[in-house]
């Protein structure tokens, strides 16, 4: 497994983040098992949460870590309630950041975070109290980078320009919900990560298993939630099929090899519940879909990008703001190009 930097920091993390979100709800074995073979694969990057089976997550990678936890890129997560009697126990404010990072460092083993998340807005604490807490934790030593989970993209791009203006810590990494039936972060989320050079790690990188085709042979019942395919899901799930049988793939193999060769810094976040499973999707490695296959998948699972960005994009609004040489000027765009053009 290859590294890539994690953000505008010189952090090197795996291409492939380990979820351990299941980690701590059944067998510490197959958990050890999960992690040695991520780790066997040149993986690091380690991802959890402290409302995680209730903590258990974190405690049982504390104990799975000791002894090579330096080896290892380890973030946590704070912000969701952990008590539903407290209103303190949950939120952005600092008096949640604060007792959550003391106790997920006390589960886990070990004197810091090397990424700590912010896991959700909670719209009830302004921004520049969020990122000056941060900042502090930063400073401590307790917290090493930053990165933020299910914002709005404009809030994010505020806290970040908050944090650059008065010389505290940004977030450095986004953390959001991307896969070939979840592509509306294109709209905003991606343009935005791309513009403060930010890693974007992809959570649900198989749409909750329904890009695995499982469901279509009848393993698990109905759909994730219940939810029946719609028209574009269908496409885009029989498109995944087929190019896997073609090619020799699995469906995982071939939906997370096209979210690793999206524009940007894609960080798919894998999670496995058997040793098996996780073989299977760090296959995904090894598979190099052709230029057909790649233009099929976009097709087929082509969201609109809405106002304003497809009114820009219209040949008669893009003579009104360019004029006619707007053709020259598209040819000799290149850096600005490649990181912030939406595909």
């Amino acid at each position: 497994m290859r590294c890539t930097l994690f953000g505008r920091t010189g952090l090197r993390v795996s291409e492939l983040a380990l979820g351990a979100m299941t980690m701590g709800s059944g067998d510490e074995g197959v958990d050890r098992r999960i992690l040695d073979a991520y780790a066997d694969a040149g993986g690091n990057f380690v991802d959890t949460a402290d409302i995680y089976g209730g903590g258990a997550s974190e405690t049982v990678l504390g104990k799975l870590l000791e002894g090579r936890r330096d080896r290892f890129v380890l973030a946590s997560k704070y912000t969701c309630a952990t008590d539903p009697d407290d209103p303190n126990s949950g939120g952005n404010h600092r008096k949640n950041l604060v007792r959550s990072v003391e106790a997920g460092l006390g589960r886990l083993r070990t004197d810091r975070l090397d990424v700590l998340w912010v896991h959700a807005r909670d719209e009830f604490t302004p921004v520049d109290e969020v990122m000056r807490a941060l900042d502090d934790l930063v400073r401590s030593g307790k917290v090493l980078y930053l990165g933020v989970s299910d914002w709005a993209a404009w809030e994010i791009a505020q806290a970040n320009t908050v944090a650059e203006l008065r010389g505290w810590t940004s977030f450095a990494g986004s953390q959001l919900r991307y896969n070939l039936l979840e592509r509306t972060p294109e709209r905003e989320l991606l343009p935005q990560a791309r513009a403060f050079d930010q890693a974007v790690m992809a959570w649900a990188p198989l749409a909750a298993g329904k890009l695995t085709g499982k469901y279509r042979r009848g393993e698990s019942g109905r759909l994730a939630g219940g939810v029946e395919e719609d028209e574009r899901e269908a496409r885009t799930i029989t498109a995944v099929l087929e190019i896997a049988e073609e090619g020799g793939w699995s469906p995982a193999q071939v939906a997370l090899a096209w979210l690793r060769g999206r524009p940007g810094n894609i960080v798919p976040l894998i999670g496995a519940s058997r040793p098996a499973q996780l073989a299977d999707n760090l296959a995904c490695l090894d598979v190099d879909l052709d230029a057909a296959a790649v233009a099929r998948l976009d097709e087929v699972s082509a969201v609109p990008l809405g106002f304003p960005h497809d009114f820009l994009r219209d040949p008669g609004v893009r003579r009104n703001v360019h004029g006619h040489r707007g053709a020259d000027i598209d040819e000799r765009r290149t850096w600005r190009a490649s990181r912030a053009d939406t595909p």
